[in-house]
């Protein structure tokens, strides 16, 4: 039901945490892929990793998809490997904790910028092509502060609230097209950046407090969702947002003081 042989996937920020766990999954389901990120190293371990256990062929290519002639050149790159492009995951995101107050503005900006005018340029750039052939998957990962909101978290949450939107937007504009546009929204996952909570139990039980399953999520949990919007069983869905969160959105709240310049990124 849920095959993606000879369908060419690209993933953003591909060579770790979600998004490389995205990308396997995609592979495992028959995707070819093309992984970008900012770090060459780490792009080419990803994709030796990748081409080993799914026996899929795996593009590692260096960019930031913050700036338009990166993108172009990704573009490039991607489609005189493989032609087309028919699965975008733009998965890229960062970012910062701080009160509002005391945020600068290029601050505000770099994240806006990375969370959710990536997005925008890479759909810009590679959108066209499915449109030409009737057929594309637009899988915008959002998370679950684009709904509630956390403290010292105001540009995080504005952006992933306008990616949100944002899908909406591009699923209604191409909707007759061939063309659906979801977001995923994770909630907390299992990752280094938020395992670092571990070292905080107080704190660490104040964020299993909100998420009705009480664990984190695993990083191979991402995998069915972006399975599903990918494939042709998810041809009638456009302009959803997913939320693999364990509950957390349908909780709402807010955990205990000071838990917000600690971990509650979710894809980092």
């Amino acid at each position: 039901m849920f095959d993606l042989s000879g369908r060419i996937a690209l993933v953003t920020g591909g060579s770790r945490g979600l998004g490389r766990a995205m990308a396997e999954a995609l592979a495992r389901a028959g995707a070819d892929l093309a992984l970008c990120g900012r770090t060459a190293t780490d792009l080419a371990a990803a994709a030796e990793a990748l081409r080993a256990a799914t026996r899929r062929r795996v593009l590692g290519l260096p960019a930031d998809v913050t700036r338009p002639d990166d993108v172009d050149r990704l573009a490039e790159a991607v489609l005189a490997e493989y032609g087309s492009v028919d699965i975008l995951v733009n998965n890229v995101g960062a970012g910062i904790r701080k009160p509002l107050l005391e945020i600068a503005l290029d601050e505000w900006e770099r994240s806006l910028t990375v969370n959710l005018t990536s997005a925008f340029l890479c759909a810009r750039r590679f959108v066209p092509g499915m449109l030409a052939r009737g057929w594309g998957r637009v899988i915008n990962v959002a998370s679950a502060l684009g709904s509630i909101a956390l403290p010292e978290r105001g540009p995080y949450c504005a952006a992933k609230g306008g990616l949100i939107q944002l899908t909406r937007v591009m699923a209604l504009e191409w909707a007759t097209q061939g063309v659906t546009v979801n977001a995923i929204c994770p909630g907390p996952f299992k990752t280094p950046y938020n395992l670092v909570l571990q070292q905080h139990p107080r704190l660490y039980e104040s964020y299993l407090g909100l998420i009705p399953q009480h664990r984190w999520g695993e990083l191979s949990e991402i995998g069915g969702a972006v399975v599903f919007l990918a494939s042709e069983e998810a041809s009638f869905v456009t302009g959803s947002a997913l939320y693999v969160d364990g509950g957390w959105t349908a909780h709402g709240g807010l955990p205990e003081p000071g838990a917000a310049q600690l971990g509650d990124r979710s894809r980092e």
